[in-house]
């Protein structure tokens, strides 16, 4: 695609490039602007998703070839692409991932958040050593395949109906996918017919959740029944489309499935990483207001479920090829393949594990600092009531009528303004009393403190 140049398809492109390439300049300097401003990030993210740049972004890519969508996104930076690829219609998303090189179309399958309920139903048939993708929608369109996968996305009641008797066994409704028994995630029936239930995790921008996929190994086929899209799925496909030899049976497609569902939640997990080491700067490097500390509280917390819901995924992987290696279905390979998914899930685990600590360590740091706010607050108002007691007692005596100076012979005027002066006089006093004492103890502490530290510097030189 990058030789021709010179012809007049490419001209054209250059100047459709351009045009992406102004849209996306708008769209970062508002983006900017918004940031700058210091606007609440769902506030930015609602604002930006309606912007007229981006619209005309949506529109552009959309009435586009799609060679020429595919050319624009592979001279886009990483961030810009990623931008560009969340407007392309789902409908258009497999075309263009197979116009793209491998690097860039996994990277846009695994950051990306597209996802889709829309009813499908995909035959996959190994053809030269590559699976091929036939789209389902009659019953005789199955009769000319030899499937080692058939792939149901939100089917309905009808599809599961045809298609189960077409093939011979009962496909489950992926709403009823909830059971968390062993005995309901993985069994083998009367026919011989494998069935297994695993969640597998979707992780867009704006939230994290589990998927439930049902999967049944009949006859050599597998099938598998999910609710909605999943870039596991995506990624799987892609693979297998363009690798020979990449998979050569339904066994093969179920474990590099859980295969590249544990590579997408060591992505995810990075993710939590690279954004908890954000939050640890903020935390550790500045005087938190409660503003900004509630906003890192609620930062945290979605990365805490994010990392649960991958700890969950990386569980239930674990456990259901667990299963598959005791049931002794799979090959010599095939158990070596599965083996190496339990190392990198029980990888996962320890990382899960680890940054559960780190998160409630944050969390604790970060509720710290708002009892410490808490406790100035409570101090300044210690502070007033402590000052004021004293003119409050001698404001108290001046109204008495035995004490009143209305009664003493001296002319009000005078006689108030001398008690007001007075009053100044002992409120200041017993401020600056307060403040003695707080530099006294700020002193004792700073003078405890130096020893102590020079002593762990001699320990550190000896050492």
């Amino acid at each position: 695609m990058t030789e021709n140049t010179e012809s007049p398809e490419v001209d054209v492109v250059k100047d459709e490039i351009a045009e992406v390439h102004s849209l996306l300049v708008q769209y970062r300097l508002l983006e900017t602007t918004m940031r700058h401003d210091e606007m609440p990030p769902e506030e930015i993210e609602k604002s930006l998703a309606q912007t007229p740049s981006l619209v005309e972004l949506r529109e552009l890519l959309n009435g586009l070839p799609t060679v020429t969508v595919a050319l624009i996104l592979n001279s886009l930076s990483e961030e810009d692409r990623l931008v560009a690829w969340a407007e392309i219609a789902e409908e258009r998303v497999d075309g263009i991932l197979e116009l793209l090189s491998e690097e860039i179309s996994e990277e846009l399958v695994t950051e990306g958040d597209h996802t889709s309920s829309k009813e499908t139903v995909n035959a996959f048939e190994l053809h030269n050593g590559r699976l091929r993708q036939i789209i389902v929608e009659r019953p005789q369109q199955l009769t000319k395949t030899k499937p080692i996968w058939v792939d149901l996305v939100a089917p309905t009641p009808q599809v599961r109906a045809w298609v189960g008797k077409f093939f011979g066994l009962e496909l489950p409704d992926p709403d009823d996918l909830t059971d968390l028994e062993a005995s309901a995630r993985f069994y083998v029936d009367e026919n011989d017919e494998v069935h297994l239930q695993s969640d597998f995790l979707l992780d867009l921008e704006d939230e994290s959740r589990n998927v439930p996929v049902a999967f049944i190994l009949h006859r050599g086929i597998l099938f598998s029944v999910r609710s909605e899209e999943l870039p596991v799925f995506r990624l799987q496909r892609l693979r297998a489309r363009r690798q020979p030899g990449y998979v050569t049976d339904g066994k093969d497609v179920l474990l590099d499935l859980y295969a590249a569902d544990a590579e997408y939640s060591a992505d995810a997990l990075e993710d939590v990483y690279a954004e908890l080491e954000a939050v640890g700067r903020n935390v550790l490097n500045t005087k938190l207001s409660d503003e900004v500390a509630g906003s890192i509280l609620a930062d945290i917390a979605r990365e805490e479920d994010l990392n649960g819901r991958i700890r969950r995924n990386v569980l239930d992987d674990r456990r259901a090829v667990s299963s598959l290696m005791r049931g002794k279905f799979l090959s010599s390979d095939q158990q070596e393949d599965a083996r190496q998914i339990l190392r990198d899930i029980e990888s996962l685990d320890g990382h899960t594990s680890f940054l559960f600590g780190k998160i409630n360590f944050l969390m604790d740091a970060v509720v710290g600092f708002i009892n410490v706010n808490q406790n100035q607050r409570v101090s300044k108002l210690t502070k007033l009531g402590i000052i004021f007691m004293p003119i409050n007692v001698l404001a108290g005596m001046g109204g008495m009528s035995e004490f009143s100076m209305m009664t003493s012979g001296i002319d009000w005027p005078i006689a108030y303004g001398v008690f007001t002066l007075g009053m100044m006089i002992i409120g200041w006093g017993t401020y600056w009393a307060l403040r003695q004492a707080e530099r006294r103890e700020a002193r004792r502490q700073q003078e405890a403190a130096v020893p102590e530290h020079k002593v762990r510097q001699g320990r550190r030189r000896g050492a």
